[in-house]
């Protein structure tokens, strides 16, 4: 599989088979867990890829930055970084000795999620105050149980004779997301400590929202089209979404598109023809005048900036 020309949108077990052989005897093709000691094994991540899984990274020593959806965080010492499926994932850059570095990866499939019994619409809605930026850095006692968690995972991942593996990995999985869930809660509070609540109501139907806007953008940019499926009308959705997150409705459809159309751009090998057919653009024309008002510039500018 190459990674060079385009980006990559990849399964789950396509994405783990990237990290053979680092993956020890992992879970089936739904759960692995990576203990990095080498930041360059990580190699595989320097071009953007769209996982369609759940990771958790955590960085016990080191200093890199990732990019998600071409937002760039810094990951250090101590940061624990989330990312849910469909997101565009990419290394951007590692400062420091490449193997002076440890991060422990935690990687599952929608499939196993699922059998862990967790409300990630839930988790999604509430914790919106950190949508932009997945990335947090733990201390105290969070930080000790949360590398013990990571350590107990390492060295049970590495066990080949257990039976009933698939059972205990969920529920070692599942009391970690309940920890973390926890941990992210109390960084919420802290992020809208002195700002206006937002109803739970508005909360819920954003984290639906965007959901189906990561599922559907490249075909339907049209807010009626998600407010049927939400069984709202378009003036009610618009006014929750933008209640909730300060941006409206056709705001987030748009960036998704952008995002999406730069993607193809900067990273695949399809005309501008292909692409405009892909993204379910009537004409060339009504695709140049989008992307030019969005990015600043046509799209031959900024494949060839």
């Amino acid at each position: 599989m190459a990674l060079e020309s385009a980006l990559i949108n990849i399964e789950f077990s396509q994405f783990k088979a990237l990290f053979n052989p680092l993956v020890d005897a992992g879970i089936g093709d739904d759960l692995f867990i990576l203990d990095v000691k080498d930041v360059d094994e990580l190699h595989m991540l320097r071009y953007p890829v769209r996982v369609q899984g759940f990771l958790a990274v955590y960085c016990e020593k080191g200093d890199i930055s990732v990019e998600i959806n071409m937002n760039e965080f810094r990951v250090s010492d101590h940061a624990l970084l989330f990312s849910a499926p469909s997101n565009i994932l990419r290394v951007s850059e590692v400062r420091g000795n490449l193997k002076d570095q440890h991060f422990i990866v935690v990687a599952a499939s929608e499939d196993f999620m699922t059998g862990l019994n967790i409300n990630f619409n839930r988790l999604v809605a509430e914790g919106l105050p950190l949508l932009s930026n997945p990335c947090i850095y733990l201390e105290g006692r969070d930080l000790d149980l949360a590398a013990r968690y990571f350590d107990l995972g390492v060295e049970f991942s590495r066990q080949s004779n257990l039976s009933n593996k698939k059972e205990a990995a969920l529920a070692l999985v599942s009391s970690m997301f309940y920890l973390f869930e926890g941990i992210w809660k109390e960084k919420i509070k802290e992020n809208v400590s002195g700002t206006a609540s937002r109803s739970s109501r508005a909360q819920i139907v954003f984290g639906e929202f965007m959901q189906l806007v990561t599922e559907h953008h490249c075909r339907e940019r049209r807010v009626s089209f998600y407010s049927n499926l939400l069984c709202l009308t378009p003036k009610y959705l618009s006014k929750l979404v933008k209640q909730v997150s300060g941006r409206s409705a056709p705001e987030w459809i748009d960036g998704f598109v952008i995002l999406e159309a730069k993607n193809l751009l900067k990273y695949s090998d399809l005309n501008i023809k292909e692409i405009v057919y892909n993204l379910n653009f009537p004409n060339q024309s009504v695709f140049y005048k989008f992307f030019k008002a969005h990015a600043g510039m046509t799209p031959s500018e900024y494949r060839n900036s």
